[in-house]
């Protein structure tokens, strides 16, 4: 009779144990998985169409910390965010910095768009692929604006799901430069 109390006793402790460590674990802050780097080089390496159809590749600027910013012209956040980003581009300018707007539309759209408003960085025609792209970066949900920031030696130090919060995206420049200098 004692060994099976000793036995229920035992099971009993060991259930409590999994239900504690379920419990903890659940109530864990975890970040989103880091984007494979290899994503970030498929970025870098593709020649995109610039608002006159001109390709550029992310990679002319890859001894810089870039701001990658994907949206679109039907985007609402995209374009309220954008003279902000102008803005900041200008303020930014002469330090290793680089905004780049990755629009998923057309390329009609976007040189359109161009035409319309005095955007300071440059921006590219991803098209629906560009999509794509964002979530291999890290944007699962598939919103829009996602904004990535990509440090000179390729990795993502930051993202985000959404219009920026521009004192955030300006401290988080001013940490990862710093990073970069040391």
């Amino acid at each position: 009779m004692e060994l099976i109390n000793k036995k229920f006793a035992g099971a009993i402790l060991l259930g409590l144990s999994f239900t504690g460590l379920g419990i903890y674990a659940g109530n864990l802050q975890t970040t989103p998985d880091t984007p494979e780097s290899s994503a970030v080089r498929q970025v870098m390496s593709k020649k995109f169409p610039d608002s006159n159809g001109l390709r550029q590749s992310l990679s002319s600027w890859k001894n810089q910390l870039l701001v990658v910013n994907f949206w679109a012209t039907w985007c609402a956040p995209c374009v309220q965010e954008m003279p902000e980003l102008s803005a900041l581009q200008h303020e930014l300018s002469g330090k290793p910095v680089q905004i780049v707007g990755l629009g998923i539309d057309s390329p009609s759209n976007i040189s359109e768009f161009a035409k319309k408003y005095s955007i300071s960085y440059p921006l590219l025609v991803a098209g629906l692929e560009g999509s794509e792209l964002s979530r291999q970066l890290g944007n699962q949900a598939g919103g829009l604006p996602f904004t990535v920031l990509i440090t000179p030696d390729g990795k993502v130090a930051k993202s985000y799901l959404g219009r920026l919060k521009m004192d955030a995206l300006r401290a988080d420049i001013a940490k990862f430069s710093a990073e970069k200098s040391k």
